[in-house]
This record gives C-alpha cells, structure tokens and sequence, in this order.
C-alpha cells in the first residue's frame, strides 16, 4: 500500500503473483481456429497472423470458435464510510489497489474492463473496453473516485447493469455499510441479470477487534452520529454481533448464488487474484 501509482503497484502484484502460474493458461480470442477475417482498426493486435501477411500482403485476424475473453465489470462502493481509516490508510485506498491489480490481471487475460464508481450524486461509468489506451483510463478513474455522502440510490444505477448481452463477470467492492438494505438491493438487481457475481467485503482490523487505541468514541462518517465505546466491556459483545452480521451476510449471498470474499485490510490482495481467476475459468466451462 506504500506504492502509491496505481499502475507500478499493479503490475508489481501481478507479475509476482503469477511467477509460477500454469503458462498455458486460455488467452485471446478463443481455443480452436475457425477462420480468418480482415483486420479492423481496434483489433487486437496479438491475433494478427504474420504468415498470412507473409503470403498474401494483407492483414488478417484469426478467430477461433470458442470465446475466451470475457467483460469484467468493477463496481466500486463510494459512500462515505469507505473512507473509513485503518493504520493509515483507507477502505478506498484498498479498493482502488485491488480494482487496479484485479484490472490489470482481466487486461493481461485479453479481457473487456469497466469501472463503476457509486457515489451518492450517481454513477460514474467508464464501460467496458479492451484496448491498451483504455487501462489507463481505468487506473485514472479509481485515482479520481473519492468516498462522500451516502449509497446510491436505486434511480441512479436503473438500467445501467442490465445493458450488456455479453458474458460478464461483475466484481463489486464494498464495506457492506447499510442502514436500510441498499447494498442487498443492488445485488439483487445485479442477480437479475444473471452475470458471474464476485463480492469483496471490505473490514478493517480496528472493526473487527473494536480497537481504536486511547479514543473513546467513534463517528459515523455518513450520518454523523457519535457514540461512545469503552473497549474492554465493550468487546467482546461487539465481535458477537459483528460475527452474526457477518455470518448472515454470508448465508444471504450463498442463497443468491453470489461468491463471497470478506477481505481484512491488513492481509495482501494474493486471495482476490486467485478469486478472479478462478471465477472467470468457471465462466470458460
């Protein structure tokens, strides 16, 4: 987290985290040759067939019969518990690491990225897309979204994640923060939809151990209101009912076929990539 460039810190995690992995891991545009076709500006410049170029003079595009790039969809909560601190750094720090990383591993995979940032004025969408110009894009935006206000409501993100006929895997991180069943709302119109749904959840070790070392109150950064904690006959109470709302959490994704990862803070980002990857071969099948 002490890399600050989203892009360095990316690839840094990747390339380390993929020493090793099976080589022969599906790239491109697909497992068994079809046929060839004229290439268009914008194509993937990695499927171009120098033979045929050798022979004829011309540039062609070898497509295969089975599709193995998909669209990778990142929803990022932006509300403002996101802004939520924990040794220095923030939920959104992480989440703008971890879309970076699991971004860039989708692009190194030949696959579409798209980034959604929720706040509570709307949504800023950058849509899905798989040209080299286009990652930056994407580092730019998670550099630019910054936590504020409260959820997105419903009428913002109406019709907006229901657009595509592609397949798609949907990564959403959040904090899981709710006061009337937002978050629960969205995912349920994202499973609508019926695209490969990923979930982080995002917990800081302060929340999970109640400890804020000498404060003896805390804020709500969305509404503001303040309460006042005595940790030691505090805590252990507090992680009961903090294990029950994270063990329902749990149970109400498994029952919408949603795949769950609650992600501490202080712990790298190594299980997310494994994650993805592993959603996304599930989609190859």
């Amino acid at each position: 987290m002490a890399v600050k460039d989203l892009s360095l810190f990316a690839r840094t995690v990747v390339d380390g985290f993929m020493t090793g992995i099976n080589k022969s891991l599906n790239k491109g545009a697909g497992l068994e040759f079809s046929q060839y076709r004229s290439y268009q500006p914008g194509d993937d410049l990695r499927w171009l067939d120098w033979k045929m170029y050798g022979r004829s003079d011309r540039y062609y595009i070898r497509e295969s019969e089975v599709e193995t790039s998909i669209s990778v969809r990142f929803i990022v909560d932006a509300s403002h518990s996101m802004a939520h601190n924990d040794s220095g750094y923030t939920k959104m720090d992480y989440a703008r690491h971890l879309c970076a990383t699991l971004g860039y591993l989708a692009h190194r995979q030949g696959d579409a990225i798209g980034l959604y940032g929720l706040t509570e004025k709307g949504v800023h969408v950058l849509a899905a897309r798989r040209d080299p110009q286009h990652l930056q894009r994407f580092y730019y935006q998670l550099e630019n979204l910054e936590p504020g206000g409260k959820f997105t409501e419903p009428g913002y993100y109406k019709n907006i994640f229901g657009a595509s006929t592609t397949r798609e895997l949907t990564v959403i991180v959040t904090d899981f923060y709710e006061r009337a069943g937002e978050i629960s709302a969205l995912l349920k119109e994202l499973g609508a939809y019926r695209h490969e749904l990923l979930l982080f959840h995002l917990v800081g070790r302060n929340e999970l151990e109640l400890d804020y070392g000498n404060y003896t109150s805390l804020r709500d950064l969305e509404t503001g209101q303040t309460i006042s904690i005595h940790a030691p006959e505090m805590r252990a109470a507090y992680q009961e009912r903090l294990r029950e709302r994270l063990e329902m959490i749990r149970h109400q994704m498994l029952e919408q076929g949603v795949f769950y990862r609650l992600l501490r803070m202080d712990v790298p980002v190594d299980q997310a990539l494994r994650d993805l990857l592993q959603q996304r071969q599930k989609m190859m099948r």
